[in-house]
């Protein structure tokens, strides 16, 4: 993190550094502002960074307890009930959409 004086910088010469680290900018030695680089990033990335839910929701699950996807995957396979691979899904899909006889001919 860089810490600018106010009367130091210009806009422009902000932001460009703010997108390699955060900026602070003082006022008399006080800090008054905080600048992010945010380029590179889509609105929606933007709106959840920014979402105190989002962030509960994130929190709530890094405490749940996690397994290996070898667990999960022995828990499928005694289970029976094994979900068709992303492969499988995309070609029920692509025919199911189909009736047999649906073609124009002519």
């Amino acid at each position: 993190m860089k810490v600018i004086g106010l009367k130091e910088t210009n806009l422009d010469a902000c932001v460009n550094e703010a997108q390699r680290e955060r900026i602070v900018i003082t006022r008399n030695g006080k800090p008054v502002a905080l600048v992010v680089g945010i380029e590179g990033l889509d609105a929606e990335q933007l709106e959840l960074g920014s979402n105190p839910a989002f962030w509960e929701l994130i929190t709530r699950r890094r405490r749940q307890r996690t397994i290996t996807r070898a667990q999960l995957e022995e828990r499928l396979r005694l289970s029976g009930k094994s979900k068709p691979s992303a492969t499988e899904q995309r070609v029920a899909s692509h025919t199911s959409g189909r009736k047999k006889g649906s073609r124009r001919r002519g």
